[in-house]
């Protein structure tokens, strides 16, 4: 354990700003879980939306420092080119 006031203090930020990134993560993988479960039933409407929200979710972490820019930038891309799948092969 740190010994010195501002030590103190900076593991408890750490500690914070730890959870919050645990969380960020979380919701991304939920998220992604619940558009996977959409794509696998074949609701085009319910995937577009969870796309929407996935992807906005992704852009915050990076934006945050929480996920790499190429990180986010792939999970995107992947996600997107499954979404567009479903679209043409329904339509």
């Amino acid at each position: 354990m740190a010994n010195l006031k501002a030590s103190k203090k900076d593991s408890i930020t750490s500690e914070k700003n730890r959870m919050r990134n645990v969380a960020r993560k979380s919701e991304i993988r939920t998220t992604t879980k619940k558009l996977m479960e959409a794509l696998a039933v074949k609701d085009i409407e319910a995937a577009k939306k969870l796309m929407k929200a996935t992807e906005s979710k992704i852009s915050r972490a990076e934006t945050k420092g929480v996920l790499k820019k190429e990180t986010a930038s792939r999970k995107i891309g992947r996600l997107a080119k499954k979404v567009a799948t479903l679209v043409k092969s329904v339509t």
